[in-house]
């Protein structure tokens, strides 16, 4: 790996990007007004088909999510017992008559999954990935002027497919886009910087130019560089010939001096501009954010940026986004990323799939470290209709694409080509991994090459003797890690998956002590009845480790570059260990409603600068009885805990601890903790026994939105007695009406074996809290959430703006 490398950012098209007039190039929403139904429809692809009886919505959309919860689903347990099937999308639309000499495009950022696209009768091509964001031109179908057709067939019923939530329909975000016959190729850009620090950096970039015209054409090409502030701080011109119906790359070496350095705490970002001229006319025009960093992954020191030794403090996260199932919303991943930044998290595993444009995009803006994921599977399948059965005929369009799309997002600093792959076994493997690292080192070599293994002896691994890895990524089996530096001598490794606990927000267990539910495969364990598992960092599965075990075992070794937690935030799927009805996982740090599990105050403790003592559980036990107190803090040399007034000692965290502990009698009232150092208060922090339910508390991460029909606001809905104490086992059940500019569209409580909707009006606080998800619907009115019950607590509502 070279020492001074930097990538730039291609963000190819804002995705709420509509046409601008004032440039060449037209890049359109192409969400809204799609009509839709279940079931499969090939004659939908005629002009004289009737949708009477379709409904009609915006995308992104999944029908998944809208379903019932049915233990006989063929999706199965790991995919959440949510329905699948097939369904088509149909959409009437008209381009102006002026873009007849334009090239016009659509682009589909994913369908998941098998999807065929048509346009006005004409077939243009299937994709069977659907995580893959794709292309088709339109211009030589197209009704200029008039009305034009656009079906899309989505199946997703070969089931299951998936070894967990997928969703299914045209779930990302599609455009149209026109441009003028002399163009900027799709994914045309290929940025690089060879050369970084902080007095000077080179550029080099390569743009890919189209000439769809019947002749060749000579062009201007002009690149130009805009600091944060628009500021032109380079550029390049260029004259150029392309012969008709060609493509020609073009490359332009530029420098910039004293440039700002994008890093994890700062992530600063400029942007080239490409313009094309013809005959002083500007025909394309294209941005091209950028950053400017360099990495480097070691075998003895681990992982720097920018010269300066880095821990990557990394979690695994699959795509869905909580109760909107597989809907892609760039607020919603902004919700999830900004909980992540705030615990001190760095960086993200994109599991175990390419995620979206919006992902990529805000991961470069936030300053986050990506461990970027092609495949979950090769030739040899996990599940029995997954993607091995589409391995030969698209792995390798499948892999160079998604290079295409992502090579030049400052975050990425690593290419993972597969996760537990299981030819990692047998001989196949080392084929199939060389062939991989060459396609990818033919479209980037400015980056490792990694594979998430699982087998750490190394006559038992051929992806490992295939020679071809970068990175040597290894999931779980921390108890190992200290012997890899004489194992793998000279080796750079990284954590690719560690931890695997399992907990449920706000569910306690006493007496404490460490377990794995199950012990092995397969295994009977002692369970609750309730299908919980206690939120103490205690339990975890067979094959991972505590939170705390890992975390202790990755600050210790210098020669990893970090680790990547399983998982970020729990998901649909997989509910480990339990069966039906658990539909989704409990391995979060964060439950599926975006509520911190208590074990995120830990990292939060050991991961950021920030003051930090959070205490727990919650004080409603019965008298007398034995409570575990837990304690995480930082910033300070002890914690001393008060019951009542009552001191009940002084502690601080011995050796390597990272919490500290009290077993207390219960009684009724407060309890308080006081965090010092050198003898001064840090932080206090208190708890107290919570009477009668009296009122619901509502808290909106927003004040205002936009009228856009995407923007978003997450309510926290939160049941309280008369001061406003939360009610720690409050289960009512909790009614929501919307009116003005919004509209409800989810709901969730964070309970992994809850089967009531994820689409209802109405929603069952869990351990005293709940969510509701309300959508911008275009009106510019004032939003406003009212909320209810049936057991007589006085009604509340909260108010958004909407610009």
């Amino acid at each position: 790996m070279v020492k001074r490398i930097g990538i730039v950012l291609v963000l190819l098209i804002s995705t709420a990007c509509f046409a601008q007039a004032k440039k060449a190039r037209i890049v359109e929403d192409f969400n809204k007004n799609w009509n839709f139904k279940l079931g499969d429809y090939p004659q939908a692809i005629n002009a004289n088909f009737s949708t009477a009886d379709w409904r009609t919505l915006q995308l992104p959309h999944d029908w998944s999510i809208e379903g019932a919860f049915d233990k006989d689903s063929k999706t199965k347990q790991a995919q959440g017992f949510l329905p699948a099937g097939k369904g088509w999308y149909r959409k009437v639309f008209t381009v102006p008559a002026n873009w007849k000499n334009k090239t016009v495009s659509v682009e589909f950022d994913g369908v998941f999954k098998n999807s065929e696209v048509f346009i006005n009768g004409h077939s243009l091509g299937i994709r069977p990935n659907g995580y893959i964001s794709f292309a088709y031109e339109l211009s030589q179908y197209l009704n200029f002027g008039k009305a034009n057709i656009i079906a899309v067939k989505v199946d997703n019923d070969a089931q299951p497919n998936s070894r967990w939530y997928t969703g299914s329909g045209i779930y990302r975000n599609v455009r149209l886009v026109a441009s003028e016959k002399l163009h900027v190729a799709k994914w045309g850009t290929y940025v690089t910087t060879p050369e970084v620090s902080a007095e000077k950096a080179t550029v080099h970039f390569e743009v890919s130019i189209d000439n769809d015209n019947a002749s060749a054409k000579e062009i201007k090409l002009v690149t130009s560089i805009v600091n944060g502030n628009n500021v032109e701080v380079g550029n390049k011109i260029s004259t150029e010939k392309i012969g008709a119906k060609t493509s020609a790359k073009v490359i332009h070496n530029l420098t910039v001096n004293q440039p700002k350095l994008w890093n994890t705490e700062n992530p600063y970002l400029y942007k080239v501009v490409t313009k094309i001229y013809e005959n002083s006319k500007l025909v394309d025009n294209y941005e091209t954010p950028l950053g400017f960093r360099f990495f480097n992954f070691d075998a003895e020191k681990g992982f720097s940026l920018n010269g300066k030794p880095t821990k990557i403090l990394g979690v695994c996260l699959h795509h869905d986004n909580g109760a909107l199932g597989s809907v892609e919303n760039i607020h919603a991943v902004r919700r999830k990323l900004t909980l992540l930044k705030e615990m001190g998290c760095n960086a993200i595993r994109m599991s175990h799939n390419p995620h979206s444009l919006e992902m990529m995009q805000l991961c470069d803006e936030m300053g986050f470290i990506v461990q970027d994921e092609a495949f979950d599977v090769w030739k040899k399948k996990k599940v029995t209709n997954d993607y091995h059965k589409d391995w030969d005929a698209w792995h390798k369009q499948d892999l160079e694409d998604f290079i295409k799309r992502d090579r030049n997002h400052p975050s990425v600093m690593m290419w993972s080509i597969g996760n537990e792959i299981r030819e990692q076994f047998d001989s196949t493997g080392i084929a199939i991994t060389r062939e991989l690292a060459k396609i990818v080192k033919s479209l980037d070599t400015t980056r490792p090459v990694t594979s998430a293994l699982t087998e750490n002896v190394i006559e038992k691994n051929f992806i490992y003797q295939s020679g071809a890895l970068d990175l040597l990524g290894f999931n779980y089996k921390h108890e190992d890690y200290k012997d890899f530096p004489t194992k793998f001598k000279g080796q750079k490794i990284l954590a690719s998956e560690s931890v695997s606990a399992l907990e449920t927000r706000g569910h306690y267990d006493f007496p404490d002590g460490i377990k794995a539910w199950p012990t092995k495969y397969g295994a009977s364990f002692d369970g609750n009845a309730d299908w919980t598992v206690s939120a103490y960092d205690q339990v975890k599965s067979y094959w991972g480790a505590t939170h705390e075990e890992n975390w202790k075992t990755i600050k210790k070794q210098d020669f990893m570059a970090g680790t990547f937690i399983w998982t970020g935030f729990d998901y649909i799927g997989e509910p480990d260990p339990y069966p039906y009805p658990a539909r989704s996982s409990y391995f979060g740090i964060i439950d599926l409603a975006g509520l911190p599990k208590d074990v995120y105050y830990m990292y939060q403790s050991e991961w950021s600068a920030k003051p930090v003592l959070h205490i727990f559980p919650h004080w409603n036990w019965q008298k007398d009885q034995e409570v575990d107190v837990w304690a995480y803090y930082n910033n300070a040399d002890e914690v001393e805990l008060f019951l009542n007034g009552k001191s009940l000692g002084k502690k601080s965290k011995q050796n390597d601890d990272l919490h500290i502990s009290w077993r207390v009698k219960f009684e009724p009232g407060t309890l308080k903790a006081i965090s010092r150092k050198d003898g001064k208060v840090v932080l206090e922090k208190e708890i107290h026994t919570a009477g009668t339910a009296s009122k619901i508390d509502l808290k909106a991460d927003k004040n205002i939105v936009k009228n856009d029909t995407y923007d978003l606001v997450y309510v926290t809905v939160s049941v309280v007695d008369k001061d406003g104490n939360l009610i720690p086992n409050a289960n009512e059940l909790i009614r929501f009406e919307v009116t003005g500019g919004g509209k409800l569209v989810g709901v969730d409580n964070g309970y992994q074996a809850g089967l009531d909707s994820f689409k209802a009006s109405s929603c069952k606080v869990y351990n005293g809290k709940c969510i509701a998800i309300i959508q911008s619907n275009g009106k510019k009115e004032k939003i406003q959430l009212k909320t209810s019950t049936w057991n007589g607590i006085a009604p509340s509502t909260i108010d958004v703006k909407v610009e």
